[in-house]
């Protein structure tokens, strides 16, 4: 049992699978082996194509089926689009994203409420200030001043409603709401 060659035919040599004897493969196989390998290579790639044949012709029936049943590409498509965003939705990093910009949501909504609240609160606060009183009762002074005045110009003051158009006089434009 020494020998590596034991059991095979005379005339074949003990030669290793992925390295051929020669450079082209060709010259290690008899003329017999030569045309049985071509035989056999012609019947595989007829099958190949008998094959293609009937898958195209499957195609075709399950193409004339999906018709039949009202199965357009474009509804099949919506069906893919719709089944994989199912999928996303039940997917564990959809589900954590989800979960975390809930979370990010409500406390941006609560931070919002919250420098509203402040706002509101530093505004009453400025109104109450005595700065603010002060201001604003300068501010009511010059009002009252203002008004006097136009309703005290009789002869060299023009003011603005002294020369303002009559109501038959207005332009419709000058009707407008804004």
């Amino acid at each position: 049992m020494d020998a590596p060659n034991q059991g095979l035919p005379g005339n074949m040599t003990d030669v290793p699978v992925d390295t051929p004897a020669s450079g082209d493969g060709v010259g290690v196989l008899s003329e017999a082996e030569t045309e049985e390998l071509k035989s056999e290579l012609t019947k595989v790639e007829d099958e190949i194509a008998t094959l293609r044949q009937v898958l195209v012709a499957k195609e075709r029936h399950a193409s004339e089926i999906k018709r039949k049943l009202g199965l357009t590409p474009f509804n099949e498509l919506k069906q893919n689009l719709s089944k994989s965003w199912q999928d996303v939705q039940a997917s564990n990093a959809y589900k954590k994203t989800q979960a975390t910009l809930s979370t990010a949501g409500s406390k941006t909504t609560n931070a919002i409420s919250n420098v509203g609240s402040v706002l509101s609160r530093t505004l009453g606060e400025i109104k109450e200030s005595p700065t603010f009183k002060s201001f604003e009762e300068s501010v009511g002074n010059l009002k009252a001043k203002v008004i006097g005045n136009e309703n005290n110009s009789k002869g060299g003051y023009h003011t603005p409603t002294a020369s303002s158009p009559s109501a038959e006089e207005k332009l419709p434009q000058d009707n407008a709401p804004f």
